[in-house]
């Protein structure tokens, strides 16, 4: 009875799966969108309703808001990574990353916000990452698109406050899932980084906690966020400290 309806966008693998099946076993009614059928499949036998969409394209956007209920949460989960110098990407991969990390989020936020506006109530949870605070070479695009969702959860935030509609961004550190292996082939970036890597299981329990205690901002692991302030005061000693994670070729 104390279950809340859920959207989650990149349900279908990482840590959006695990939030997606935490969210299933407390009892929420979950809406899950992702491209992988089969994934889609499995979570919609735990429970999920769930719709198979491409969040590049506008019609599948429109599809999946104009077919989800009344939220009490949205949780935009969905990303891609792709991580080359900007001059090494095709225009194809930049239009890509783009689309999904930035386009699709702010266009399903303002289809799905009218209902919260009007109900005077809901929760907007963006899942960002601690590129978009502290830039690394070899991801200057990924980077430039997570700090353009920094920016637009934290002028949202002012925006729907009015309205009581709160807004959470999730600033996770590198988590050890398959989105290494596709943002870098080489795994050059996961061996550079691997005492550090996060287990997915603690970032998607921290985003679970956030649903029914919202707050600005959570940091994972909370040492990143004394690192995003230093970067702010001394830049060249934080980009020296990590220029490390990859290699120079």
């Amino acid at each position: 009875m104390n279950g809340k309806v859920i959207f989650i966008t990149g349900a279908t693998s990482g840590i959006g799966r695990i939030i997606t099946e935490m969210c299933i076993k407390k009892g929420h009614i979950v809406y899950a969108t992702g491209r992988n059928e089969p994934s889609l499949e499995m979570l919609s036998k735990l429970g999920a309703n769930v719709f198979q969409a491409d969040l590049t394209k506008i019609e599948d956007i429109e599809r999946v808001c104009r077919n989800l209920p009344p939220l009490d949460v949205a949780i935009m989960n969905a990303g891609l990574g792709i991580f080359q110098n900007a001059f090494d990407l095709l225009d194809d991969n930049i239009n890509e990353m783009i689309d999904v990390n930035v386009r699709a989020p702010m266009l399903m936020t303002r289809r799905l916000s009218q209902s919260m506006i009007k109900r005077k109530k809901g929760h907007i949870i963006f899942i960002g990452s601690q590129a978009g605070k502290v830039a690394t070479r070899k991801a200057s695009i990924y980077a430039a698109t997570k700090h353009a969702i920094t920016g637009f959860a934290n002028g949202l935030r002012m925006e729907l406050a009015p309205f009581d509609v709160k807004v959470t961004a999730i600033y996770p550190g590198p988590i050890d899932t398959p989105f290494l292996q596709k943002v870098d082939a080489t795994n050059a970036y996961r061996k550079s980084i691997e005492k550090f890597l996060l287990k997915p299981e603690k970032v998607a329990t921290g985003i679970v906690n956030c649903i029914d205690k919202p707050v600005r901002e959570i940091n994972l692991p909370k040492v990143m966020g004394f690192t995003s302030k230093l970067y702010a005061v001394a830049p060249r000693l934080v980009e020296m400290l990590g220029s490390g994670f990859f290699n120079k070729k």
